[in-house]
């Protein structure tokens, strides 16, 4: 089973840049999108739904044009879930998921805190209430893959600028601890104490010793320069560890100020 998760910065930004074109021949069973940055009839174009693939989409509904998620997937789910009961996620469409018998995979977007405090303010609540959700998941007996944007690098091995950074969203400490602390034993963390039996970042796992990027800032030349940021994860339950095949960040071609993350499940 091959998963893709992938920041577009505008769905149709990325089509322009050949996303679907290459999408086509990455023959994926399930592609997560986020920050569609479009409402789903603004998606009539039959590239919006791509050949042999159910789509979904969950659009912002305060803000057209905002944040937005979607997935593709091969074959038909079971069910579609759309609602956390966390306003934030359903305002903003920053969450669906899509059921497969006891396997569901997720499409999360959360929220970034670097246009200013009260961004960050938002996401610090965000991340509270996310808490005890991924922790129900954990303890339900499914398996999961959280794919997506989760805006909070690990440690040092996930970032260019370490030390600058620090007092930065998406590298602060307590955002490190917060991520760190829901993840198992992978030699990832900041030295943050691991969750017993927790989260596996299935990167980490697959690179122990790995420092590739997902993000580049469009300032500079980030991304000629390799000033990265690696904040875009697929998070599976520890049942998914032993399954874990191989993964790829591919950087080329550039659709996004991301790169698709993508990883092959043994099924």
């Amino acid at each position: 089973m091959k998963v893709i998760s992938f920041n577009a910065n505008g769905i149709r930004s990325a089509a322009t840049k050949g996303f679907f074109d290459w999408l086509r021949a990455q023959d994926a069973d399930v592609v997560c999108l986020q920050e569609t940055k479009a409402q789903e009839d603004q998606l009539s174009d039959p590239m919006f739904r791509p050949d042999g693939h159910h789509c979904f989409y969950r659009d912002a509904t305060t803000k057209k044009g905002y944040s937005g998620v979607a997935i593709y997937s091969k074959r038909e789910p079971d069910e579609v879930l759309t609602t956390l009961g966390l306003d934030l996620f359903e305002q903003e469409g920053r969450y669906i998921e899509a059921r497969y018998g006891k396997l569901s995979v997720v499409s999360f977007y959360i929220p970034s805190g670097s246009s200013g405090d009260e961004r960050q303010a938002i996401k610090f609540d965000a991340m509270k209430r996310l808490k005890p959700i991924l922790d129900h998941w954990l303890a339900s007996g499914r398996d999961y893959v959280l794919c997506g944007d989760w805006n909070i690098v690990r440690s040092r091995n996930d970032i260019k600028n370490w030390t600058s950074n620090q007092k930065n969203s998406g590298c602060l400490p307590s955002e490190r601890e917060w991520l760190n602390a829901q993840l198992g034993e992978d030699g990832g963390s900041d030295g943050t104490p691991p969750a017993h039996n927790g989260w596996v970042d299935t990167y980490r796992v697959l690179r122990p010793e790995g420092q590739d990027y997902t993000w580049w800032s469009h300032r500079g030349a980030a991304r000629a320069n390799d000033v990265g940021w690696r904040i875009d994860y697929q998070l599976v339950t520890p049942s998914l560890r032993d399954r874990l095949r191989a993964c790829a960040i591919t950087r080329e071609p550039r659709f996004s100020d991301h790169a698709p993350y993508l990883v092959d499940y043994r099924t």
